[in-house]
Formats: C-alpha cells, sequence, structure tokens
C-alpha cells in the first residue's frame, strides 16, 4: 500500500530516530521544538512545517536528499481502489496499552490529507493522557461499546454510533464493554488557521 507523503514522512521520523537511538527529548532538543511536537508529528497528529521538518532532519544528522529519497508522491492514482484486509498496515501511536491500530488507506485530496485506520481497542483499554490531533475526527464503532472523553464532555458510543469533531480539542477513548471493540476512524488534515 502507497501511503500519502505525510504519513511517510512522520514514520521515516520515527524510525531514523529510534535507529540512531535518540529519545524524543533529545530530538526535541536537538531540532529546538517541544517534546509533545515531536510526539505529535511521530504519531501522525500534525503536519511539520518546512522549517520545522528541516530542523528535525538536521537534528538527525541526515541528508535532505537522503531523508526524501525513498519518500514516493504516488502519480496517476486509480479513481478505484479496492484494498484488501491483508495489506493493511499496522502501526503505534503514542504508548497505550491495548490499542492496535491499522491504516487502510492513506490520500491527498485538493487541499486535505484523508487518513483512514481501523483502531482495536482491547477489553478495558483506555489511554492515560489526553491526545490533541491537527485534523477533524470521524468515528464508527463498529463493534463493541468506547465512551470518547472530548473536552471533559463524555460521549457513549455503541455498535453502529458515530461521532464528528475537530480533534484539536482534547479527547480519549476508553473501551467499557465486555470484549474488543473495533473503531473506524477517518482523519480529515487540512490547514489549519492558527
Amino acid at each position: 500500500m502507497q501511503e500519502d507523503i505525510i504519513i511517510q514522512i512522520s514514520t521515516k521520523i520515527k524510525e531514523k530516530r529510534k535507529a540512531k537511538g535518540i529519545t524524543v527529548q533529545e530530538l526535541a532538543d536537538k531540532a529546538d521544538v517541544s517534546k509533545g511536537l515531536i510526539s505529535q508529528i511521530e504519531n501522525n497528529r500534525t503536519v511539520p512545517s518546512l522549517l520545522v521538518l528541516v530542523n528535525i532532519i538536521r537534528a538527525l544528522s541526515l541528508d535532505m536528499n537522503e531523508f526524501f529519497n525513498d519518500i514516493h508522491r504516488q502519480k496517476n492514482a486509480p479513481k478505484v481502489l479496492l484494498i484488501k484486509k491483508k495489506d493493511y498496515a499496522p502501526f503505534q501511536k503514542e504508548d497505550a496499552k491495548g490499542f492496535f491500530y491499522n491504516r487502510v488507506l492513506t490520500r491527498n485530496l485538493k487541499d486535505s490529507t484523508v487518513d483512514i485506520v481501523l483502531l482495536e481497542l482491547k477489553e478495558g483499554a483506555k489511554r492515560p493522557a489526553l491526545v490533541k490531533t491537527d485534523a477533524y475526527e470521524y468515528k464508527y464503532v463498529v463493534k463493541g461499546s468506547v465512551e470518547y472523553l472530548i473536552n471533559n464532555e463524555t460521549y457513549a458510543m455503541e455498535e453502529g454510533d458515530s461521532l464528528f469533531f475537530d480533534g484539536r480539542l482534547p479527547h480519549k477513548p476508553t473501551n467499557v464493554g465486555p470484549g474488543d471493540a473495533v473503531i473506524l476512524v477517518i482523519y480529515f488534515f487540512q490547514d489549519f488557521e492558527k
């Protein structure tokens, strides 16, 4: 599966940092940005500005050409895509026990990037801290019972329920059901006016 350039860049930053044995804090210090920003970039929760990206690449002691060498933009994307379950790409976000992500598809659409993910929450799974994402988020509960805490308000969701919100609001899901839960997540990244 060809991933969008933004996802490729964030994945590569994380891979290179880990390969060099550098902590998130060390990279943040070297790039003169916050630890939280590095974490958000690596976890596909925000898109770095060009200046921040250049500083991160330099902080990793990488050559610009080398960094971008195997990052590809898909040209002439097909108008119809069939994506088989076996082609979903597992990945990790913040350290949260019982959270299993599978990327289904990422695509640039005019002024936005859409990232479609299946999130499996094991029984009792919850994230310890609230997170923010520089995207609008759509959640659809495929299986199970989930509670979403968004900006200090709790939303109870059952199978078939959906939720749409500004991901810049602090949020986190919790599996409150007696078994595993599965959520279809669609992130709509775009340029937000700061």
